[in-house]
Formats: C-alpha cells, sequence, structure tokens
C-alpha cells in the first residue's frame, strides 16, 4: 500500500501547484490518473499510465505548467488538474477531423490555457472537486480561453463541461490510435478583461 492507500471521508483541500511543486508529488497525480482512467469508456492499462507518467514529467518542466490536486485532511490524493498555455506553434488544432477557420486556431504562447488532464477518483465525484480543481488551476490566469479534449461518450464529464461555459468546436483524435474526442473551449475573454 503507498502513502496513498489510506482513504479517509475528510475535508477536502485544493492546492495550486507549479511545476516542481506538481513533480514532487508525482505519485499522488498517477494514483488518481491510474485509477480515474482504469474505468471505461478510458480502461487505461499501467502501460498507459507509465506512458503518462513520461508525458508528465517532461510537461511539469515547462515553466508555464499549472496543476492542482485535491487531498483529503489525510493527504490522500482524490483529483487532479493539469495544462499549460499552448504555444503558437501547438499541434493541437492540427487532430481537428475538420480544420476550423484561423482565427479559432491562432495561438501565440498565451492566448489559450490547454487543459491536459482533469480527473476525480469516484468515491468523491459529484462533490463539486472537478470544478474546484478547474478553478483553482484558471485561477489568475491571463489566458482569454481554455482548451480541452473529452470523450462524448462520458456524459458527466460533458454535462460538467458544458454547465461551465465549454462549447464544442470541433472532434479529434488527439494522438495516434485514440478514440474520438470533441474539442471544447471555453471562453474566458470577458472574465479577464481581455477581447
Amino acid at each position: 500500500m503507498t502513502r496513498w492507500g489510506r482513504l479517509v471521508n475528510s475535508l477536502v483541500c485544493v492546492d495550486a501547484l507549479d511545476g516542481p511543486g506538481a513533480a514532487a508529488v508525482e505519485d499522488a497525480f498517477m494514483l488518481v490518473y491510474a485509477e480515474a482512467f482504469a474505468e471505461p469508456p478510458y480502461l487505461k492499462t499501467s502501460a498507459d499510465v507509465a506512458a503518462n507518467a513520461r508525458r508528465f514529467r517532461s510537461q511539469c518542466r515547462k515553466a508555464t505548467f499549472r496543476a492542482a490536486l485535491a487531498i483529503t485532511g489525510d493527504g490522500a490524493p482524490v483529483g487532479i488538474a493539469y495544462g499549460y498555455p499552448l504555444s503558437a506553434s501547438t499541434g493541437w488544432w492540427d487532430r481537428l477531423t475538420t480544420p476550423v477557420s484561423d482565427g479559432v486556431r491562432r495561438e501565440n504562447g498565451g492566448r489559450t490555457f490547454g487543459l491536459i488532464e482533469l480527473a476525480v477518483r469516484a468515491p468523491w465525484r459529484r462533490r463539486g472537486i472537478a470544478r474546484r480543481l478547474h478553478d483553482t488551476v484558471l485561477n489568475g490566469a491571463s489566458e482569454q480561453r481554455v482548451l480541452l479534449n473529452a470523450r462524448p461518450d462520458v456524459p458527466a464529464a460533458q454535462a460538467a463541461y458544458r454547465s461551465w461555459g465549454y462549447r464544442k468546436v470541433g472532434e479529434a483524435h488527439p494522438w495516434d490510435g485514440a478514440a474520438l474526442h470533441d474539442v471544447m473551449l471555453l471562453d474566458r475573454g470577458d472574465e479577464n478583461g481581455v477581447g
């Protein structure tokens, strides 16, 4: 049993982390990822979790990386969120099955925050933790919008994203061999006083 193995139903705190802070608690991020994405329709294997851990280590080294970790009072991880602003040369938009206009896909390194992962372990779902993670990772952010990929066959996640203001702008296979995902965009321009 890892130090995160014992689950206690207590108050959940959400902490904002930078890259080095997230890297220091990688095991917590991977525990949540492994458990949340082992479920259908994701069915992530141990090899998938190991590949994600390698990507996570690389992503944590980005100076603009931001993360949030939800933990119980006893330190058990219950949820994660992380990402970074998309660079001008991002390939995210290239994976869409139907291209979007240049005005939508234009990136400059600070226009769009790419939300890479957002997950909550099953016992803590439907308690507002995902929204707290989402808001924590974006707190104080200057990006005008947030971009994420979401499986269309996960109705709870779809409903949450739509209720938070996301809209579908296309569909994509985010990586080779991936299932079709909805590409969803949240416009934060008015919220941040930028257009």
